[in-house]
């Protein structure tokens, strides 16, 4: 279980780590952007040209960069829950193995005090 958390955790970590990537990547465009706008010495045409060619770019990089964080988001999702279910299957096991011992050890029992008990019915009855 203290797996299941720390790998929840790490998960956390991860997504909140890939929303920072992805934000720092379109900061990171839109200021080339503006300071491109400022230290451009062509026509207005050609800088809008430029601008929209080069925002498309961007576009294009952070629906790539999201694609593969969520790829790599449902990995882990599918890592994990593939863990979750081994630990289950190793406490069916063990629970069902104590049952069986639990079963056994009441066998053994109801054997061994089955003389009394039918000793004691015969005294009630007896009587």
């Amino acid at each position: 279980m203290e797996n299941y958390d720390e790998e929840n955790e790490h998960s956390e970590h991860y997504g909140h780590t890939i929303r920072g990537f992805i934000a720092g990547i379109l900061v990171g465009g839109l200021a080339g952007a503006g300071a491109m706008l400022l230290m451009a010495p062509q026509s207005g045409l050609r800088t809008r040209a430029q601008i929209q060619k080069t925002g498309v770019a961007l576009r294009d990089q952070a629906v790539d960069s999201v694609e593969e964080a969520m790829g790599q988001a449902r990995t882990t999702s599918q890592q994990i829950t593939a863990k979750v279910h081994q630990q289950a299957d190793k406490l069916q096991e063990q629970a069902d193995k104590m049952q069986q011992r639990g079963q056994h050890a009441l066998d053994v029992q109801k054997e061994r005090w089955a003389p009394v008990v039918a000793a004691g019915k015969n005294a009630v009855n007896g009587s």
